[in-house]
Parts: C-alpha cells; structure tokens; sequence
C-alpha cells in the first residue's frame, strides 16, 4: 500500500508540474492571439477598400492586358503553404497539411514556416524555397515572399500561384483555405456586397473615383500593391489562427491536467482510507486474540 500511495503521490505532483507549464503557455499563447487577432482585423477593411478600387477599375479598363490578369492554357502550379514554427496547435497543423493532397501531384512548393517546411521535404515535395517568418511579420517581410511568387509567375515558369493558409473565423474557428493568386481571375468583393448589401460598382460609382494619369496606369501599379497585401492579409490569417489555436490547445490540456490530479487525489485518498482500515482491523484483531 505504501508504495501504492508513494506512486499516486509522484503522478500527482508530475501532473501539477505540466498544468503549470501549459498554463503559462496558455497565457502567453492568449497574449500573442490578441496581438494577431487585432492585425489580422485591422487589415480587412484597407483590403475591402482595394476591392472597391479594383472592381471600379475593371470598369473603366481592359484588364485582359495586364499580364498579372493573364490566364494560361498550361497547368504547372506554384503553391505556397503557409504554416507554424511551433506545435503545440491542436490538429491545426494536421488538418492545414492535409489540404495539401488537393494539389497536383507535379506542383512545386514554397513554405512560410517550420513545419510546411519539414513536411515537404519528409513527403519529398518539389520545395523551391522556404521564407521564415517572425510572430508578427511586416509587410515588407512578407513582400519578399510575394515578389518571389510574382517573378516567378511573369517569368512563365509557372502558370498558377495558390496559397494555402488558415482562415481566421474567430477563436474557435480557424479554416484551411486554398486559394488562387495568380492570375487574378477575379477580385474579391467586399463583404456587404457578398451578403446581399450594395453591389461594389454602385457604391464605387457614388464615390466617384477618379484616376490620374489614367485608369490603366493605376491599374497596372495597384495590381502588384494588391497582390504584396493579400499574402501579407493571409499571413496574418495564419498567425492569428496559431495563436488562438494553441491557446485553445493549452487551455484543454490545463483543465485536463486539473481533471486527472482530481481523479488521482480521490484514489489517493481511497488507498490511504484503505491502508488505515487495515491497520486498524490488524490492531483491533490482535488485542482480540491477546484477550
């Protein structure tokens, strides 16, 4: 019985050890997530307003002529995965990677993360290159990344860019997406217009936009600025979709932590209750037999 309840004891005090530890992860996780979470939001109305812009332009301009807009016969696929660093994510990471057997099997890969990277190149994946990111990434460390996918698609050496990344929904929901890049076949319109609101041409007709020197010219200078802030949106997507993930994550392990010390405590306590009942019953029988 002893060395039942030392065994008990031990298990306790290892579990207390790991809650604190996925504790404090849980509040440093909850400490980045609002950090994420609030770039990730304050992006989308900027990106809302180039929508706007965009669909103002399709208007007023041949698009057909930008070779940002070109659509190609070929079907070689450049496609960027946008993951974590880090574990510790739930299925987060699972989930995201498995999208990945939607892309042709001849596609090449470009990876913004540790672990898009490591799965690539264990599943042995045609990886061009790989861009680290920080927690909280600028946009001129994300442009690196879309300007590499914009060469590489004017070159010709790739017909199709697409990313991979998570949605943020919100702290609970986080959405793998796979979504076309390049060629911009056709701009996203803002959300009151997708829900049934004002339709874009109208509300950029109210505003009256106008262009200087030309639409064309402001067209073909605002194309590439688009592309840099949608990876650059996508990137923060995904950060903020870690964030809250693993804080998720953190917060199940803890309280399960806290369930099983409980569970533990109760059977520490039935042993202990046991072993003294014995002890008492082997007293209590040896006075008898001395009666």
């Amino acid at each position: 019985m002893a060395a039942n309840t030392r065994d008990i004891r031990r298990r306790i005090k290892s579990i207390k050890n790991t809650a604190q530890i996925t504790k404090a992860m849980q509040m440093v996780a909850a400490a980045k997530m609002r950090k994420a979470q609030a770039a990730a939001l304050a992006g989308r109305p900027y990106s809302d307003l180039i929508n706007r812009v965009l669909v103002d332009l399709r208007q007023k301009t041949d698009v057909t002529l930008h070779p940002l807009l070109e659509e190609r016969e070929g079907k070689k696929e450049l496609v960027l995965v946008v993951s974590t660093d880090k574990g510790l994510c739930g299925a987060l990471y699972t989930i995201l990677l498995r999208e990945i057997s939607q892309v042709s099997a001849d596609a090449e890969f470009v990876s913004a993360g540790r672990k898009a990277q490591q799965y690539l190149a264990r599943t042995k994946k045609n990886l061009l290159a790989d861009f680290p990111l920080k927690d909280s990434p600028a946009l001129l460390e994300t442009k690196v990344i879309s300007k590499f996918l914009i060469e590489k698609f004017l070159s010709g050496e790739v017909d199709k860019v697409s990313i991979l990344y998570t949605q943020f929904k919100n702290t609970l929901v986080q959405k793998p997406t796979l979504r076309t890049l390049l060629p911009i076949s056709a701009f996203d319109l803002p959300e009151a217009a997708a829900e049934g609101g004002s339709i874009a041409g109208d509300d950029t007709n109210r505003y009256g936009y106008q262009y200087e020197p030309n639409a064309a010219e402001v067209l073909g200078t605002i194309l590439p600025h688009y592309v840099h802030f949608q990876v650059y949106q996508m990137v923060l997507d995904a950060r903020a979709s870690e964030h809250s993930a693993r804080m998720v994550a953190m917060k199940g392990a803890t309280d399960n932590a806290k369930q099983i010390i409980k569970d533990l405590t109760l059977e520490y306590n039935k042993v202990r209750q046991a072993s003294i009942t014995t002890e008492l019953l082997e007293i209590t029988t040896a006075q008898m037999a001395l009666g």
